[in-house]
């Protein structure tokens, strides 16, 4: 089966690092813009009646899996386990599934209807594949088990020192998600216990930060 791309979405994540590791974990906006084929209105008509949706889309930049086991970077990089155990992004056709909330529906001259989505955990580009409706009565398993990641998300986020004059060199639109991303804490398990520079590529800018456990002081932030 050869699958097409209905669209593709625009985001402030041009780099991999630093993209939030499931969607709805942060607040970052994204803009899904429909290849000219799907940009009739009738493909999402009565869309708006729905607060989320579940997106499939595709891994652009990442290589083929190779074996059945991959190493998640949340368990420090070092633990095998089956890749259908876990989200890893390394799989055997490179699909991944987000569930983003819908907030507007654009009209737009050039691009048609632009759905304007938040939640996003994709690289800028990414092409989307299928969307589907969040239905809650169906989707929604709150008292579900969640394997290893129900330990790690008790301390998955840190404290984030972002001094006043750095933030400010955001625009004022981009600060609050800056926050949020960082304090999802980009750096891999295996990094954790590194005192070094790292870079985080956001909106055009690069924002520089030190990481020790619990806490991320941001230092510079540059315009890329």
């Amino acid at each position: 089966m050869n699958l097409k791309e209905i669209a593709h979405i625009n985001t402030g994540f041009t780099q991999k690092f630093g993209i939030p590791r499931q969607s709805g974990l942060v607040s970052e906006i994204g803009h899904i813009i429909f290849t000219p084929e799907f940009r009739n209105p009738t493909f999402i008509d009565g869309i708006t009646d729905y607060d989320y949706l579940w997106l499939l889309w595709g891994f652009s930049k990442n290589k083929a899996l190779e074996g059945g086991t991959v190493r998640p970077p949340r368990l420090g990089g070092q633990k095998h386990m089956g890749v259908f155990a876990t989200r890893a992004p390394y799989r055997p056709n490179n699909i991944g599934l987000s569930s983003v909330r819908l907030l507007e529906v654009q009209e737009t001259v050039e691009y048609g209807p632009v759905l304007v989505v938040s939640g996003v955990d994709m690289l800028d580009g990414t092409p989307i594949y299928d969307i589907k409706p969040y239905i809650p009565y169906a989707d929604a398993h709150p008292d579900a088990r969640g394997g290893f990641t129900d330990e790690l998300s008790k301390g998955a986020q840190v404290s984030v020192d972002f001094p006043n004059d750095l933030l400010e060199k955001l625009p004022e639109e981009l600060r609050e998600s800056a926050i949020e991303v960082l304090s999802q804490d980009p750096r891999a398990g295996y990094d954790r216990g590194k005192t070094r520079d790292f870079r985080l590529a956001y909106h055009g800018y690069d924002i520089v930060f030190l990481g020790k456990d619990g806490e991320i002081t941001v230092t510079d932030v540059l315009k890329i």
